[in-house]
């Protein structure tokens, strides 16, 4: 497993962990990043993240983006 930090743009990839408190896990939980959920990276900006996630893009910063394993 690798942090969603380390994908290349155009990657769509696989959720396979999710790091952090419960808290941080709800509010990631929202916008659709859940465990075997699909998501592909869009961009990539000074190590935050634009990404596609069901059908809304979501930009996370690298912080929570390194919560996130792939």
């Amino acid at each position: 497993m690798m942090p969603l930090s380390m994908a290349k743009t155009g990657e769509t990839v696989t959720i396979r962990k999710i790091t952090g408190k419960d808290e941080i896990r709800q509010h990631l939980a929202e916008p659709g990043f859940v465990i075997d959920g699909a998501v592909t990276v869009v961009n990539e900006v000074a190590g935050n993240l634009i990404l596609q996630v069901k059908d809304s893009r979501v930009a996370l910063d690298r912080q929570l983006a390194n919560r996130i394993l792939i």
